[in-house]
C-alpha cells in the first residue's frame, strides 16, 4: 500500500537530546536518590518510555515514590542542560527536505518539553499544528496508542504510516500499530532496533528508506 505519512519520534531522532537528558537523568539518580545507575544502563532501560514509566521503574527499585522535589529539579536541570547545548539530530533538516510526504511527530514527551527542543534547534515551525504527546492518550509506548492517535488525527490508516524511531520500545509500538518501522540507530545499538523494517545510523540514508 502507498506511504501516506512519516511519523517522526522527537527525542534522538529530530533533537539530539537523548544523549543529553539521559546523561542529565543518571546523575541525578546517583546524587539524589542514591541508586547506582549509569549512562548506559539509562540508555538500556529509559531511552523511549518516557518520565511516567520512567518514574514506576525508579519507584519499583526504592520501594517507594520518587519525590516530586526529585522530579522538578531534574526536569528544571535537564532544561537548563538542553538551552546549552541541544542541536538538531545531523542531518535531520536535509532529510526532511527531500521527504516529499505528510509528516508529523509522536512523542513520548510532553507539548511543552516539545515547544522548548523543537524550539531550541529550529524545527517547531515545520511540525507546528502536527505535534501529537503521549499525554494524549491512555498507554503510552510500547503500546500502539500515540502513533494510532497520530495516524487517526493525520486522517492516514495505520497501514500507510511509516514511522522513524530511535528506542526499540518505539519500534515495538510502531510494529503493534500496523506501521512500518525504521530504526535510527544513535544511541541503541543496531541489534536493539532489530525488529524494524530496516536499521539506518545517517539522516542521509532515511528518504531513500521512505521510498523502498
Amino acid at each position: 500500500m502507498a506511504l501516506g505519512l512519516v511519523i517522526f519520534d522527537c527525542d534522538g531522532v529530530l533533537v539530539d537530546s537523548d544523549r543529553i537528558s539521559l546523561r542529565v537523568q543518571a546523575e541525578r539518580i546517583f546524587s539524589g536518590l542514591g541508586l547506582r545507575i549509569g549512562f548506559e544502563d539509562c540508555v538500556h532501560e529509559y531511552l523511549g518510555i518516557g518520565m511516567e514509566r520512567t518514574l514506576e521503574i525508579l519507584g519499583e527499585r526504592l520501594g517507594h515514590t520518587v519525590p516530586e522535589a526529585w522530579v522538578t529539579e531534574l526536569e528544571a536541570a535537564v532544561a537548563e542542560a538542553f538551552e546549552q547545548e541541544l542541536e538538531a539530530v545531523p542531518g535531520i533538516d536535509a532529510a526532511l527536505d527531500r521527504i516529499d510526504l505528510p509528516t508529523c511527530v509522536a512523542s513520548s514527551g510532553s507539548q511543552e518539553k516539545m515547544r522548548l527542543t523543537l524550539g531550541l534547534t529550529g524545527l517547531y515551525e515545520r511540525f507546528s499544528g502536527r505535534i501529537f504527546s503521549a499525554d494524549e492518550v491512555r498507554r503510552g509506548k510500547p503500546a500502539p496508542d500515540l502513533f494510532l492517535h497520530a495516524a487517526a488525527a493525520m486522517g492516514v490508516a495505520p497501514a500507510n504510516c511509516v514511522v522513524v524511531e530511535d528506542s526499540p520500545f518505539g519500534i515495538e509500538a510502531a510494529r503493534a500499530a500496523g506501521m512500518r518501522s525504521l530504526g535510527f540507530a544513535a544511541l541503541a545499538p543496531p541489534e536493539r532496533l532489530a525488529a524494524a523494517d530496516a536499521v539506518f545510523d545517517s539522516m542521509a540514508d532515511l528518504p531513500g528508506l521512505i521510498r523502498d
